[in-house]
Order: structure tokens, then C-alpha cells, then sequence
């Protein structure tokens, strides 16, 4: 036997404690009884109290208690095999994880806010496979096509300029990456989902973007940054601002959102280009978008499901409860019936004198 919710069989605990409680109570009911008065007359007046009776109902009420419990740490054994088809969009998620995403003129920086919205795309995704390619100077699948979410996202937690040791970005390679991770045979939309400042000098983005969309992939941009940039951070190995990024001068290099290549390329593939907010409303309107594009079969499998048998204990406690409701609290007393002979006559009559 199984328990969907097990942390509920702790709750089993109040039963012996309950149990005490009714010891403890009656006692002190007798302690009370006894300073009343004459004893013998209290046994007299208490006569007709079904002790017994009493003792069952509470038995029965402490028994409907821990069944109750039973239940709604739903019990489980045996199980059934289900065929499950799932049905959703293909989408990737392609991140840029150069140098520049650690600037910070998006609160707490440019890649942790990519990272966040990542986590709130997949909590509204709907069956939809998921995949992450990320990016900076080179680009690779990281995460293939899956609908597993919560192994998609633990890759997050590394996400960062040292998981690409080639500096730079490259978001056409990005593009094409992506490109090839989808699965062909699917009917499903493909959606890319480019998540980036856009800055790119080494690439041609918008000729991979066209390519993409040769191929029937949705491309969706959101720009992480402003138009005004900020500095770029330098980290050490644990992840610590140790400086800044100069340039040939000596100047603290700055970094700025590129919004005009990220809307060309999300025209290019007959997306949709948005700006990062403090909000996150972006993303709202993403979902939006997506929400009514063409879903297929993404998987077939078979799924192992055990049976809830919650029911059985469930209807011993409501049996007990109504057992220990029909139970007397008191006891019937019998009165004594004086009987008469038939030939008798319960009027008697005095004879008259004189």
C-alpha cells in the first residue's frame, strides 16, 4: 500500500490523544458526580445512564477519526495501464548567455531576468515540449525537445558567460542551432523563443532568421536591457563582480539593447518582437500569441496509474459514525405491571349497611 499524501498519517497522532482525552474527561466527571452528594442516591439517579452504550460511541468515534485520516492520505494499491497522448507545441528557448547579459539595467541583471522568465514560460506551458539552446560566442542544444520541465529547468542554475568558453554572440548560429533541434516529423508548431540584448557583430541573424522560417519555425524575440546600456560586469569563478569591461581606450565598455535586429528577426520568422519589463507583462503577451497556434501529438506513451482506494476507508468511518449514533445513551427501565386474575375485578365495591 501507497499514500498520495503520507505527510496526513501524521495526523493519526491526535487519535491516541483523543483517546486520552476521554479518559481524563470522564474521570473528572465521576470527581464531580462523587462531590454532589449521597453516592447512593447518585447510583439511584444514574441508573439509567447506558455506560456501556457510552464507552461504544466513543470507540466508534475515535475508530471514524483514524479511517477519516486513512483517507485523506489516499490510500493506494494496485495499479492500471493507461495509454496517454499528449498533445502540444514544440519550443525552444534560445538564451544568450554572453558577457553582456550580466549588465544591470534590468534588476537583478539581463540574464537572471531571462532565467526568471524561463521559469514562468515553462509553469504556463500546456503539454508543450520544451527545449534550451544556449548561446554566446557558439551555440548548442543543451536541453533536446522534452516535456520533462523540471529536468529542462535544473540546467538553468549553470546558465552563465562560463558554460561557452567562446566569447562573443552569435545569434544567427543560435538560430540555426534551434532550427535543427526541432522534430520534423511533428505536425506541431515550431516556436523559437530568442532570448537576448541583441548586440551580435559576428553573425548574420536576419538570414538565419529567414531561414527558419523557410522551414515553418515562429520566431519570438524579447530584448533583455535599454537603449542607453549600462557596464559590463567581470566575474571571477564563484560569480563575484571583481570590475568592468573597458574599452581600447579605457573607457568602461558599454553595453546596449539592440532592439532593431530583434525586430527584424522576429518579422523575418512572422513573429512577434517584445521589450523585457519590470512586470514581466512581456511574457503575457507571448502566451497570448502562442496560445492559439496549431498543437499536434508531441508524445505517446503509456502511463502506470495506481488506484485510489480512499473510498473503502472513507465508508468504515462514516459507518461508525452513524453505528455510534444509534446507540442509547440511556437505558430503558422496566416498570413492573401489577396483573390481575380475568374473574377479579380491579373495582371493588363496600357493601352497603343496614
Amino acid at each position: 500500500m501507497t499514500f498520495a499524501n503520507p505527510q496526513f498519517l501524521l495526523a493519526l497522532l491526535l487519535v491516541p490523544a483523543a483517546a486520552l482525552f476521554l479518559l481524563w474527561s470522564g474521570r473528572q466527571r465521576r470527581r464531580a458526580l462523587a462531590r454532589l452528594g449521597d453516592p447512593s442516591l447518585i447510583q439511584r439517579l444514574s441508573a439509567a445512564v447506558n455506560g456501556r452504550g457510552r464507552r461504544w460511541q466513543a470507540a466508534l468515534t475515535l475508530f471514524a477519526l483514524a479511517m477519516l485520516l486513512v483517507a485523506i492520505a489516499r490510500p493506494q494499491w494496485g495499479s492500471e495501464v493507461q495509454e496517454v497522448d499528449q498533445e502540444g507545441l514544440q519550443v525552444i528557448v534560445a538564451l544568450d548567455v554572453s558577457q553582456s547579459m550580466l549588465a544591470q539595467d534590468i534588476q537583478p541583471s539581463r540574464l537572471d531576468r531571462a532565467k526568471l522568465e524561463i521559469r514562468d514560460l515553462t509553469a504556463q506551458l500546456k503539454g508543450d515540449e520544451i527545449g534550451i539552446v544556449p548561446f554566446s560566442g557558439a551555440a548548442f542544444v543543451q536541453v533536446p525537445l522534452t516535456s520533462d520541465y523540471t529536468t529542462a529547468l535544473s540546467y538553468l542554475r549553470d546558465a552563465g558567460p562560463r558554460l561557452i568558453s567562446r566569447p562573443g554572440t552569435v545569434i544567427g548560429d543560435a538560430i540555426r542551432t534551434a532550427t535543427a533541434a526541432f522534430d520534423p516529423k511533428l505536425a506541431s508548431q515550431k516556436v523559437l523563443v530568442v532570448m537576448t540584448d541583441g548586440e551580435d557583430v559576428e553573425s548574420d541573424p536576419l538570414a538565419a532568421a529567414k531561414e527558419a522560417a523557410e522551414q515553418g519555425v515562429l520566431i519570438y524575440a524579447i530584448g533583455f536591457g535599454t537603449p542607453e546600456g549600462d557596464r559590463v560586469p567581470e566575474t571571477d569563478q564563484s560569480g563575484r563582480v571583481v570590475g568592468y569591461k573597458q574599452d581600447a581606450q579605457g573607457n568602461p565598455a558599454i553595453s546596449r539593447m539592440d532592439e532593431a535586429t530583434l525586430q527584424a528577426i522576429a518579422a523575418a520568422a512572422g513573429g512577434q518582437y517584445y521589450r523585457a519589463t519590470a512586470d514581466g507583462s512581456e511574457l503575457a503577451s507571448l502566451l497570448a500569441e502562442i496560445d492559439g497556434l496549431q498543437r499536434a501529438q508531441v508524445q505517446s506513451r503509456q502511463a502506470v496509474r495506481m488506484i485510489e482506494r480512499y473510498q473503502i476507508f472513507l465508508a468504515l468511518a462514516l459507518l461508525a459514525l452513524v453505528v455510534a449514533q444509534l446507540i442509547p445513551d440511556r437505558i430503558r427501565e422496566r416498570t413492573p405491571v401489577k396483573q390481575t386474575r380475568p374473574w377479579q375485578s380491579v373495582w371493588t365495591t363496600k357493601p352497603r349497611s343496614g
